[in-house]
Formats: structure tokens, sequence, C-alpha cells
């Protein structure tokens, strides 16, 4: 039996590959716990700069398993979100490292959710985001009513999330879901490209403009400048700030550590 998450760490990039292909990579249990693991993984290993997530086979994901909602035991829907969709959304933004998301085939339900939370996500043309949730009563959850009306405003969110609409890469990136959709044949060298550059950035400060960004969610202007002065603080601390001046000066492409 094939491992849920496929996992690999190549050029300080962990790859965490979605990979229940049968069933359109859609989560168990096993695989939610699971890739909770290999964030804890990615948070804690020195050897990785950059996460790239994506999914096996046609989906991304297709969300929660149906299937496991109507075993013999099922479990409640407050345990399956506490226990397996919440604890994911909240790795990905606290990773203190740049998540990069390919989305390579339908995103749906907490699917399009997960993809949504990560850092950069882009889209292979022919993907497509959908949130599922209404079609079989239940409500956007794993960050949806969090995330996608920032991203798209509350009107479209609304829509989206009511009707089910069914919202193609270009669409998505054209109303600013996502970074970029891009031509299929491409999508995997882009992605990998995306994730290397990151991995090579200051990291350090990486980390803290998404921490910062975090803050911004939900804080008024005062508070945030305040935030951007502790960080920036931080940050005007660390090995790459003084690496990235010193290269300025020698006139040299700087070399990062993340540190």
């Amino acid at each position: 039996m094939e491992d849920s998450i496929q996992f690999n760490i190549e050029h300080q990039i962990a790859f965490i590959t979605l990979n229940r292909p049968a069933v359109f990579n859609s989560f168990n249990r096993e695989m939610a716990l699971s890739l909770q693991n290999h964030l804890d993984h990615c948070k804690e290993n020195k050897d990785v700069r950059a996460v790239l997530l994506t999914g096996a086979g046609k989906a991304f994901c297709a969300g929660q398993d149906l299937k496991e909602m109507t075993s013999e035991n099922p479990l409640s829907f407050p345990a399956i979100l506490n226990e397996h969709y919440n604890p994911i959304i909240q790795r990905i933004r606290a990773l203190p490292k740049p998540v990069v998301c390919l989305v390579n085939g339908v995103a749906a339900g907490a699917g399009a959710n997960i993809a949504l939370a990560c850092d950069i996500t882009i889209a292979k043309a022919s993907a497509s985001f959908i949130q599922a949730f209404s079609k079989i009563g239940l409500i956007p959850d794993s960050g949806g009513t969090y995330i996608l009306p920032r991203l798209i405003g509350w009107q479209r969110a609304t829509a989206l999330m009511m009707l089910g609409e069914k919202v193609s890469a270009a669409e998505a990136a054209s109303m600013g879901m996502i970074y970029k959709s891009v031509p299929d044949k491409a999508a995997e060298k882009e992605a990998w490209q995306l994730a290397q550059k990151l991995a090579k950035m200051p990291t350090q400060g990486l980390a803290l403009t998404k921490r910062a960004l975090n803050y911004a969610l939900n804080n008024d202007l005062d508070k945030q400048l305040a935030i951007e002065s502790e960080l920036q603080d931080i940050a005007g601390r660390t090995y790459d700030y003084q690496e990235g001046v010193q290269a300025f000066l020698d006139k040299r492409p700087p070399i990062f550590k993340g540190e």
C-alpha cells in the first residue's frame, strides 16, 4: 500500500504530494495526520527552506473522503475539523518558510481551501476550484470563510460558496484567488523554479513577511505599523540582512543562508 503522502527533500525544497489519486486525493484520517506530521518536519528541518505542495494524478484534492463519513463509526464534524483540517491550515500559515502550491487538477471543498491557505498558489490551466460544500448541505470550512472573502471580496466569495460554481484556473487568477494560471505542460517546471527561487532567498525575512501578513488580516493600521517595526528589527539582525547589504556594496550576488 502506497503512502497517502509522498515526501522528499531536494535542493532544500520539501516536496509534498497528496497521494490518493484513485479517490482524487480526498482526505481520510491517515492522510490528514500524515500531512500534519510532514509539515511539522518541514518546520523543524533546517535543510528545508521552501515547500512545494501538489497532488498526484488528475486532481489536486477533492476534499473529505465521504466514504469515511459514512463508515460504521464515523467521526463527528467537530472532530474532523479540529483534528484534521484546522491543524493543517494552522500549520501552513504558521510555517516559517514559504509554501508554494501547484494545483494540478480540481481543488474542491477542503482541498480548495488548503490550496488557498498556501503562500503562493499557481494552477495548471486545466485545473479548477469549487466550494462544493453547499451541494451537500454543509458550510465552507478549512478556513474558507476567513480566507476567500479576503482574497476576492465579500460578494464574490458569498456567491461562490452558496452557488458552488466551478471556477477555472484563469478565472481564479483574474479575480485574485491565486497567483497565476500556467499552461499545463509548463506548470510543474514553473512551480519547481518558483520554489527553488524562494529557497535561495533570505528565508528568515520571508518568514517574517508571512508573519506580518498573518497579523494584517485582523490588525488596524496603528497595530500593523507597530508589528512592522518589531519584525523589521528582527529582520535587521539576521545574517541574511548583513549579507544582502554587503553583497550590494560589493556589487556581487548575495549568498543567503536562511539565517
